[in-house]
């Protein structure tokens, strides 16, 4: 994200942010995967599951508005 913001354009900014929230899908996969196998107790899954769904909605509606 800094990099993307760091190249002073706003589509190159916007296509950073959209990487990332490809990683983020990511993170969320790999939660998910984690508390599957169960390596993470419901409680922990669920934290941090919606944690990431928090910053998720944010990067969204950052992107939306650029």
């Amino acid at each position: 994200m800094a990099e993307g913001y760091g190249r002073n354009s706003t589509a190159d900014y916007k296509r950073f942010l959209q990487i990332a929230t490809g990683s983020l899908f990511e993170l969320q996969t790999q939660i998910e995967i984690a508390a599957n196998l169960k390596y993470l107790a419901a409680e922990k899954f669920n934290a941090l599951f919606n944690e990431a769904k928090e910053i998720e909605y944010m990067l969204i509606a950052l992107i939306k508005k650029i």
